[in-house]
């Protein structure tokens, strides 16, 4: 695929938030087909959220059939006809092979397979040509593409850690202490070790099953109660229930509280939950609530750890599924971007317009970054079909565009 030196759109990243974009758009305006390109590392659709689902063994989805890439909500059910049980109650959500087998589909239908031009953006540089705002786009391969428009649909969370993990002072095999992205569950072999697992949302009860299954014995450390919720956030919020006075209330960092409570750092689900009190019975893990690590030392070829309420603990290892964090000002794509177009960002999340584009220009961002408009689902693959309802007029609509 040879790269163009100009492109309409330039849609950046590849994963589920691009792939709904792009699908949405076409529906709208089959003549777009011509005028976008996808850029991606991987060079390849959802490569990143299916070996993340892999490496993590998460067998099914949170959220609901209805929620999925192409624009028609039913699609999905329509596509596991002779598949039902590969969609799993309440709301039948999707099996990880039954959604990854549909968005193939989906991608085959629509002819985008060859769409993602395989290189990584590595910066963005806003630019004039005659009286029309355009941006540069630079490669890591070295080659450059101007693109009329972007939109920025990567996951653009940056990793959350602990405080305790920038004092740690000796050194340490880098293995033993990974964050939840960094770690596949498929290459390990973990039978007789201690496995400290940190965070209370339902990656940490996917990888505690995970080490269970592969002979650890775990601690669930959580810094508060495990919460038990269906949904990372109430369905209320992909409808006009709760949508309607967050969209009507003016101030900006009392949506951004609104959206901290909605999703409450994180949740398992009820059949998580219930997994992991069946293997704690079994005595293969200990679920340790309101509880928090003060220091951890490598000594020995063991993590030492000594926790807030004074009592200390030996690990083999610590995984860290605390999250990630979205802020703009940090965002290596956003810097240039953002002196050309100053934008206020209220904790980390930029001030978007109606149509989830940085003022006065032709720059739209989707997925975590967008909450303060889309509201607490904004990640979410249901929070990617709300973003491209605002987008995608602004690109087809030549009366919304920007010059």
């Amino acid at each position: 695929m040879k790269l163009p030196n100009y492109i309409d759109i330039a849609i950046i990243g590849a994963g589920v938030q691009a792939l709904t974009l792009t699908t949405h758009l076409l529906q709208k305006s089959a003549k777009h087909y011509h005028k976008l390109l996808v850029c991606d590392p991987a060079g390849t659709w959802m490569s990143q959220w299916q070996q993340q689902f892999a490496d993590q063994q998460i067998p099914y989805l949170r959220s609901p059939a209805v929620h999925h890439p192409d624009p028609n909500p039913y699609e999905l059910r329509r596509f596991a006809e002779h598949r039902h049980n590969e969609l799993f109650p309440p709301y039948d959500r999707p099996g990880t092979k039954l959604f990854n087998d549909f968005c193939s589909e989906v991608i085959h239908r629509c002819k985008l397979a060859d769409k993602v031009y395989p290189a990584k953006v590595t910066q963005i540089i806003p630019t004039k040509h005659s009286s029309r705002s355009q941006f540069q786009l630079v490669l890591d391969t070295g080659e450059t593409i101007i693109a009329r428009r972007v939109a920025l649909a990567t996951g653009s969370g940056k990793v959350q850690l602990p405080d305790w993990v920038d004092r740690i002072t000796s050194d340490y095999p880098s293995d033993k202490l990974c964050h939840s992205q960094q770690i596949d569950l498929q290459r390990l072999n973990l039978i007789g070790e201690k496995v400290l697992i940190i965070g209370g949302g339902l990656t940490s009860g996917h990888l505690a099953k995970g080490a269970i299954n592969l002979g650890a014995t775990v601690t669930l450390m959580t810094r508060k109660q495990l919460q038990s919720k269906i949904f990372d956030a109430d369905p209320g919020w992909l409808g006009p229930k709760y949508l309607k006075d967050f969209h009507a209330d003016p101030d900006w960092y009392s949506r951004y509280q609104q959206i901290q409570q909605a999703r409450n750092g994180g949740s398992m689900t009820p059949e998580m939950l219930l997994q992991l009190s069946l293997s704690a019975n079994k005595g293969k893990i200990i679920i340790d609530e309101c509880c928090q690590v003060n220091s951890v030392k490598w000594q020995d070829d063991l993590w030492q750890v000594n926790c807030l309420d004074g009592s200390r603990h030996q690990f083999n290892r610590i995984w860290l599924a605390t999250g990630t964090k979205f802020d703009a000002s940090g965002h290596p794509l956003l810097q240039n971007v953002l002196k050309t177009y100053p934008t206020e960002i209220v904790s980390g999340l930029p001030v978007l317009d109606n149509y989830l584009r940085l003022p006065k220009s032709n720059f739209f961002i989707m997925g975590g970054l967008a909450a303060l408009q889309v509201g607490p689902v904004a990640r979410n693959i249901g929070g990617a079909k709300m973003a491209c309802d605002r987008i995608v007029p602004a690109i087809v609509k030549p009366s919304l565009t920007i010059n």
